[in-house]
């Protein structure tokens, strides 16, 4: 597996010069496989526009291309309606919730409500792919491949307004693990910590400072010493830090990556474009 970083950003994207390094485009990863040439994304922020382009330009083919969402506010969203593939009429796009618990029941309704003509010149049936909307609700499930090969993807529910989802992808024997948008409280959150048990690479949300999140009780987020302790309890290989707030330049986000580094070597900061491979 390798994961690859369309967008890093949390709650609204920036483009000044000063955000270029880590970049400036809201929550989106793609999954690649590179034994099937086959991939995955999770969330459709803003970064989904230049993975659509990448697809394209790649002339990459796949009969069905997966976007799978932790959840769906706004910046997780919001970039879809740029998703050079969802215009191909030849392409079949399935829009995946997993998980148990969730309250959403109407995902059609989610992504066509943001395209309705009101906010948006094109419309969600004018677009041209073939959508299906899947809500599983289990707490894991297995994808076969036709090459006889299986993706085990495990749904952890956690503490977020609205609700959201971290995710656990298990292939041949290595483990991603993918958990944003989360407030543990005052404790690191067991669940968690069970989901990343052993995880090859951790991707885990840093929107604020230890500093930060004291005034920022409720808005769902964690901050870098959670992050580190998440990984350091479930004993991870790597971690990956990501959901950089947008008050965070480049500069702040160095400094922060030194510092979590003194305390867990493995770590970085993403990056748009930054590719880990497993």
């Amino acid at each position: 597996m390798k994961v690859k970083f369309y967008g890093t950003r949390g709650s609204i994207p920036v483009c000044n010069p000063e955000f270029q390094e880590f970049g400036g485009n809201t929550t989106c990863f793609q999954i690649s496989f590179p034994d099937t040439g086959r991939i995955t994304i999770i969330d459709a922020g803003t970064g989904i526009r230049d993975l659509g382009k990448a697809l394209v330009a790649a002339g990459h083919q796949q009969d069905e291309i997966f976007i799978a969402f932790t959840h769906f506010h706004w910046d997780h969203i919001q970039g879809f309606p740029f998703f050079a593939p969802a215009f191909d009429p030849g392409q079949k796009i399935n829009i995946l919730a997993l998980g148990k618990g969730r309250k959403v029941t109407n995902l059609r309704g989610i992504f066509a409500t943001q395209m309705q003509a009101e906010y948006f010149p094109v419309q969600l049936d004018s677009m041209g792919a073939h959508f299906e909307f899947m809500r599983v609700d289990k707490a894991s499930e297995y994808f076969y491949g036709d090459e006889g090969t299986f993706t085990k993807v495990t749904a952890n529910r956690h503490n977020h307004p609205g609700g959201a989802y971290g995710f656990r992808v298990e292939r041949q024997g290595k483990v991603l693990v993918i958990c944003t948008d989360i407030e543990h409280g005052d404790k690191i959150d067991p669940n968690v910590v069970k989901l990343s048990q052993g995880a090859d690479l951790l991707i885990h949300e840093a929107q604020y400072t230890n500093e930060e999140l004291k005034s920022r009780r409720g808005w769902g987020h964690s901050s870098y010493e959670q992050a580190l302790q998440v990984a350091e309890m479930a004993g991870v290989k790597m971690l990956a830090i990501t959901h950089h707030d947008p008050d965070h330049d480049d500069a702040f986000l160095r400094r922060m990556e030194q510092e979590c580094q003194r305390r867990f070597p493995h770590c970085v900061l993403a990056r748009e474009k930054m590719e880990i491979a497993l």
